[in-house]
């Protein structure tokens, strides 16, 4: 039996055919470039039809199929039908663009295939000096630490499990929540993101522990009401330790007054988490620096680069001012992990030493390449950009009579509705959800909705390096076209 199996041909998964894998490789990246270039001639979305749908539940595989077989069914079934966000006129929930060198980065990243856990490579070196461009960027310490994540999710969860273990008042590693002397408090606003709430529940306290405050006209944080609720849950044995100031809320763009809560942190002694998921990176256009000012006196920040760096996902930041506070939180080095001077383990930073992942993809290589390749400043003018076509797409909706804005408009997310001539609330907000769904369907604009002060409403968010101010303009003529169709 052994000298049969020495005599079988071993197996591998590299091509029979370099060659013909160089010439298909080669097609992929000149369609996916054609596709890219040529992005504003389709529909922003489309539906996926049926024998599509079909033909995505296939059984499990249990034969080859040639690789440009394999290929083929991807651009048949795969390409034409994805959410749309690289699209100029795609301004739904908060989404990035993506850029051609990124792309092309995340097949070099996928080629060379680091675990970027640790050990003595070249992709620790890319990350550090990434979380190091980014806490110049957003005006952190140098001697703060910081770790590249799947997404402002996962950040927010890295930033609040820190500010629960430091402020605990014990170990909470060895000894669970269960060793707290009273139930532990986090604030934040009512307009706060839900992954904080996830968090929260996640990191076991349960989402009474998150105190959600009432926001003032413009949708920030009555600073009043977060003092009262401190002072309240004191007295009553709770155990306040967080505020969490929101840099660019996602239902409107708005931020905290952040200077006003370091401050009030300091004084009670809190942690300073601030979700940044898109706002933060306003810091990058000197004309919006002064609306996140504040937020470099965080004890942690949570922000995208898929979202407002215009990356492709993923890759997300969570900056910690207390290093050994981050690195005491997650730190486990079990033997087969041991960190060694010499060798492949011989390395001064492991990055799982910082977050809950071991395994972790390259994802720093995408914002190294793209950062060297078109320099921070761009990135700032692009983000400027972005919130004057928003302040246009509010005047084109001021001056419309049939048009509604209905909330302020501080940063890039312009929320408003087709008023027309109705005045019942019930029956407007069926007209703009159905206008909605036909903007979607007809391809040529996707915003996304959410409701305002009982409004249900169109809301356009502009992330998107692509958008003109012709789409905006395209935009207003479609929902009026709209609107006075369904009122017709």
């Amino acid at each position: 039996m052994t000298g049969s199996r020495q005599a079988q041909e071993e197996e591998t998964l590299d091509p029979h055919d370099w060659e013909e894998i160089r010439a298909l490789g080669r097609q992929m990246v000149d369609d996916m470039i054609d596709y890219l270039r040529d992005v504003r001639g389709r529909p922003v979305w489309q539906p996926i039809p049926e024998d599509v749908k079909t033909q995505l539940q296939d059984s499990l595989p249990r034969h080859p199929m040639p690789a440009r077989d394999v290929y083929d069914a991807f651009k048949r079934n795969v390409l034409p039908y994805p959410t749309g966000n690289i699209h100029p006129r795609f301004w739904g929930w908060v989404m990035g663009s993506g850029t051609v060198t990124a792309m092309l980065s995340e097949m070099l990243a996928a080629g060379i295939n680091l675990n970027q856990g640790g050990g003595a490579q070249a992709g620790n070196l890319v990350e550090s000096q990434v979380i190091s461009w980014c806490k110049e960027m957003l005006g952190f310490p140098e001697s703060a630490s910081g770790l590249l994540v799947s997404g402002g999710s996962m950040a927010n969860l890295i930033g609040l499990a820190v500010a629960r273990n430091s402020r605990a008042g014990f170990d909470i590693r060895r000894e669970g929540i269960v060793g707290a002397p009273g139930p532990m408090r986090f604030y934040a606003s009512s307009e706060v993101h839900s992954s904080v709430q996830k968090a929260i529940e996640l990191l076991g306290l349960g989402n009474n522990a998150l105190r959600l405050i009432p926001v003032r006209p413009d949708f920030t944080i009555d600073i009043q009401e977060l003092k009262d609720a401190i002072r309240r849950d004191r007295s009553n044995g709770f155990l306040p330790l967080c505020v969490i100031g929101c840099a660019g809320t996602v239902n409107t763009g708005a931020t905290d007054p952040l200077a006003t809560l370091a401050d009030l942190c300091s004084d009670e002694q809190l942690w300073f988490h601030v979700d940044g998921a898109f706002g933060a990176l306003a810091a990058l256009s000197p004309e919006l620096r002064q609306a996140v000012t504040g937020m470099e006196r965080a004890d942690s920040i949570a922000f995208d680069m898929h979202k407002w760096m215009y990356l492709p996902y993923e890759v997300g930041c969570t900056l910690v001012r207390d290093a050994e506070a981050h690195r005491h939180a997650f730190t486990l080095t079990p033997d087969y992990l041991e960190h060694t001077t010499r060798g492949i383990g011989g390395s001064e930073i492991w990055f799982s030493d910082y977050g809950v992942q071991l395994t972790r993809g390259f994802r720093a290589l995408k914002v190294w390449m793209s950062l060297k390749e078109h320099g921070i400043e761009k990135f700032g003018r692009l983000i400027r950009q972005n919130v004057e076509q928003a302040r246009y797409l509010e005047t084109l909706v001021r001056a419309t009579p049939e048009l509604q804005l209905v909330a302020p408009v501080p940063l890039n997310i312009v929320c408003f509705r087709y008023s027309g001539s109705r005045a019942d609330a019930g029956a407007l907000d069926a007209l703009n959800k159905e206008l909605l769904l036909r903007l979607h369907e007809g391809g040529v604009a996707a915003p996304s909705y959410t409701v305002i002060d009982g409004k249900y409403a169109l809301r356009v968010c502009i992330t998107n390096h692509r958008t003109k101010r012709e789409d905006l303009d395209l935009l207003v003529a479609e929902v009026l076209r709209l609107g006075r169709g369904l009122e017709g």
